[in-house]
């Protein structure tokens, strides 16, 4: 292990060991073995996939320390990951999806679909190698939603960590690796829309409002942001939204199909995961339009498809989940610094580590616009 600054033997973590709770606990800090990146971590955002793991509506190990997107600086390299400009002391941001860089999916480029990433670590909590880096202090395992965000220090595969300039305003950046990323994914790899084309975009959270800004940013005629918080709307206009509609009003679709002449929209991003918007979105496109779902529901959640529609105006239904980590993530950083994406705006508000309860409090009772961030202090 290579490292400059001499690492403290413990720190602070928040760990769930029962539904819908947090609690601050001292665990060992980390050791990255081959090919990873020990981060000390700046911030970590507050997203709804933890809060589905937290309340047990996705199937997680326990005890478990959730978060998966970071900012910080590497603290030390494990043999072999000094490489891609990483180097002790850089700031970075570490991804979600952290591909294992060796499957036939991340062979392929398809970084999202990596087999390990999903078999290890959103099943079983662990790396690639089938053990987690997380430990108590009297040696119990403890999982890790992909690096285990929570907590002063983590270590994350070095395909999932890159470099961040020096300007760049560390803790409003951790979104930028799952929020940004999953956004990036759905407008250029899931839709690949194309300037001119029409976009809805059904709820207009952390991972909304990127997809919003990002949609303009790649030449969408117009963007309709649909919601029911009349504070997101409101924050989805400043972001690049041209028409904004709620969702609770009986005539929504026709508020949509009203804005694009009646046709519907080309695109539409439900970024919820719930079947009474995924519904929607579907409802909401033009013939031959394509409906991209983002948003995780509960585990074992359908929603409703009309046959005849889909196949009588040819619609398209590409699901997107992240995006490909090693080439995505810099270019959601290089947007990020010469801002096209605004990531600072994502972000408004901030809680201390001892306060991540609270966090997700907030999160569940949909107190948050745009995205949370926790931050470590010191």
């Amino acid at each position: 292990m290579t490292t400059s600054e001499a690492l403290p033997t413990t720190m602070r973590a928040a760990v769930c060991r029962e539904d819908g709770h947090l609690s601050l606990e001292d665990l060992p800090v980390p050791q990255p073995q081959r090919d990873e990146v020990l981060i000390r971590v700046t911030a970590c955002g507050v997203c709804h996939s933890d809060l589905h793991a937290l309340d047990g509506h996705i199937a997680f190990p326990r005890p478990a320390v959730l978060g998966h997107e970071i900012s910080g600086h590497v603290a030390a390299l494990g043999p072999g990951a000094g490489r891609d400009g990483l180097a002790v002391g850089r700031p970075v941001v570490g991804a979600f999806l952290m591909p294992c860089g060796r499957c036939r999916f991340c062979a392929q480029g398809r970084d999202d679909l990596c087999e390990p990433f999903f078999a290890e670590n959103r099943l079983s909590g662990h790396l690639f190698d089938g053990t987690s880096r997380l430990r108590t202090s009297g040696g119990e395992p403890v999982a890790m939603y992909s690096m285990g965000g929570l907590a002063e220090y983590a270590v994350v595969p070095a395909t999932a960590v890159a470099p961040v300039p020096e300007g760049m305003e560390l803790a409003p950046a951790a979104v930028l690796g799952c929020a940004g990323l999953t956004a990036y994914g759905a407008v250029r790899r899931a839709a690949d829309l194309r300037p001119g084309e029409s976009v809805a975009v059904v709820a207009v959270g952390g991972v909304g409002s990127n997809v919003v800004q990002l949609a303009r940013a790649f030449g969408a005629s117009e963007v309709v942001a649909v919601d029911v918080d009349a504070d997101k709307l409101a924050a989805a206009t400043r972001m690049g939204a041209t028409v904004t509609v709620d969702s609770r009003d009986p005539d929504a679709r026709e508020q949509v199909l009203a804005a694009t002449g009646g046709l519907g929209v080309d695109v539409a991003f439900e970024v919820l995961g719930r079947p009474e918007t995924f519904e929607l979105a579907l409802k909401l496109l033009a013939p031959g339009g394509r409906m991209v779902p983002v948003g995780l529901g509960r585990a074992g959640q359908d929603a409703p498809v009309e046959i005849n529609l889909m196949v009588r105006r040819s619609l398209r239904i590409v699901a997107n989940y992240g995006a490909r980590t090693r080439t995505d993530l810099p270019a959601v950083i290089d947007l990020a610094d010469r801002g096209v994406l605004r990531y600072r705006d994502v972000v408004t508000r901030t809680f201390d580590l001892a306060d991540v309860d609270e966090a997700y409090a907030a999160l569940r009772a949909g107190g948050i616009t745009g995205r949370a961030v926790v931050t470590m202090g010191g």
